[in-house]
């Protein structure tokens, strides 16, 4: 071992003793961890007219937990996926609506996916000066490193009127997908020394039929595909202001930072596995079910493993069945009862029949596994995270797009928040922590 890596170790459990705080503690002072109480209510902290969630109702003054529920600008987003559902790409629409508050005209429409396909370009020589030059196999650092380059190209940069942010925000949107996507293939063709594939992104089709046609060698795609891509990136684009990513949105913003840096925080709080990466870590559970469990039909034995899982003795050892629960939601998570439907029929297609029943299996079984062995305030149901994993693996799209996918959707609802929050805050988002250290006095390094 180097001598930098023993100082290092020393180093290390130095800080855990100068930083490690009792658990007691946080009652003992009343602090509310993570934000939320010992019943899992979250701290209010701010006022939005974007998104609502609802996982519990009071009755007869109790609160009880019900059939979850999420509201975009006042409407059901099941309701909004039911609207366009089969008529129309609903990203560009619902985009619209979390921007300006209104479901767009005909002509609103036309107009909006007119600006919005005039941003998809990138700076000359973007691609290869920035996006090439250093490929990383973490596509959300690829990303968020083309995010800040870009604040350079713009002259202004640091103007945060509602003007020139609505401008860097739609601008965000539209050339996401190409950041995102040259950032897989960069890596793709240096690291995994495969073939590169530059597609141009088309000004007459959706951000959904542009991922998959950029994405894939051969550009081609069904209908279906697109059409279930479309509805995960609705279900993706807002979840409330109280997420880490768009509450890191609200926070650097009340800082008066400008656009970009903001987006870069974003971002940088998305890509964690507890937040954005989730739906992989379901996936590499879900292999590795299907690896160790000889019967997949046989119930039991399914759950005989998922109770190895939450017993630290199998997959991960974290002790969790990723893809239930969820930090809000108790019965259900709207997302998921939408994306369950479409999943099925994509699993018909793609002809993952076995894959979707097991799935199905799991989601039925792990809440009761879960009840039986943790404590829990609410119920215990599939997240969107879930599902959301399958139907990329089914659409083919790899494992590190997943989470650069769900910042494809999440760019507008941190756009939303963002200007609701410049347009409403005149303060920086300061939250208070309490000191529970010792006063001690300066001894001189000759008498330490």
């Amino acid at each position: 071992m180097k001598k930098s890596e023993l100082y290092l170790n020393e180093y290390a459990a130095l800080c855990r003793e100068a930083d490690r705080l009792e658990p007691q503690m946080f009652e003992q002072y009343e602090v509310q961890r993570g934000l939320r109480d010992k019943n899992g209510n979250g701290v209010v902290t701010g006022l939005t007219n974007i998104s609502k969630i609802e996982s519990f109702k009071m009755v007869d003054g109790v609160k009880t937990p019900c059939e979850g529920k999420l509201w975009y600008r006042g409407y059901d987003c099941i309701e909004l996926v039911k609207g366009f559902m089969g008529k129309h790409a609903g990203f560009e629409e619902v985009s619209y609506l979390l921007l300006f508050g209104e479901l767009p005209s005909a002509q609103q429409m036309k107009e909006f996916r007119e600006i919005l396909a005039s941003y998809r370009t990138l700076p000359t020589n973007f691609t290869r000066d920035v996006i090439m030059k250093a490929p990383s196999s973490d596509i959300m650092n690829s990303l968020t490193r083309s995010v800040l380059t870009l604040a350079s190209y713009d002259k202004n940069c640091s103007d945060t009127s509602i003007e020139n942010v609505l401008r860097q925000c739609m601008a965000l949107i539209g050339v996401f997908p190409m950041l995102a996507v040259y950032g897989y293939h960069a890596y793709n063709h240096y690291q995994n020394d495969e073939s590169m594939y530059i597609h141009r992104p088309s000004k007459k089709i959706c951000t959904a039929e542009n991922l998959l046609m950029m994405l894939r060698p051969d550009r081609k795609y069904t209908d279906l595909e697109a059409r279930v891509l479309d509805v995960a990136l609705v279900l993706h684009m807002e979840h409330g202001g109280g997420n880490n990513s768009t509450f890191t949105t609200r926070v650097v913003t009340s800082s008066g930072s400008d656009t970009y840096s903001v987006v870069a925080a974003a971002l940088s709080s998305l890509k964690g596995p507890k937040h954005g990466g989730a739906n992989i870590k379901v996936v590499e559970m879900m292999r590795d079910i299907e690896k160790n469990v000889s019967d997949w039909e046989d119930e039991d034995e399914v759950r005989n493993y998922l109770k190895k899982i939450l017993g630290r003795e199998a997959f991960d050892r974290k002790g969790l069945i990723y893809g239930m629960g969820h930090a809000v939601y108790s019965l259900s998570d709207p997302r998921a009862q939408v994306f369950k439907g479409f999943v099925q029929k994509l699993a018909e297609e793609k002809g993952r029949n076995k894959d979707f029943a097991l799935y199905s299996m799991i989601e039925r079984i792990a809440p009761e596994v879960i009840a039986e062995k943790a404590h829990i305030y609410k119920g215990v149901s599939a997240n969107v995270d879930f599902y959301s994993g399958f139907v990329y693996s089914m659409l083919e799209i790899p494992l590190e797009m997943y989470t650069p996918i769900f910042a494809v959707a999440r760019i507008v609802g941190w756009s939303a928040h963002r200007i609701e929050e410049l347009i409403n805050m005149d303060k920086i988002i300061r939250p208070a922590y309490k000191s529970v250290m010792d006063r001690r006095e300066y001894v001189g390094i000759e008498d330490r």
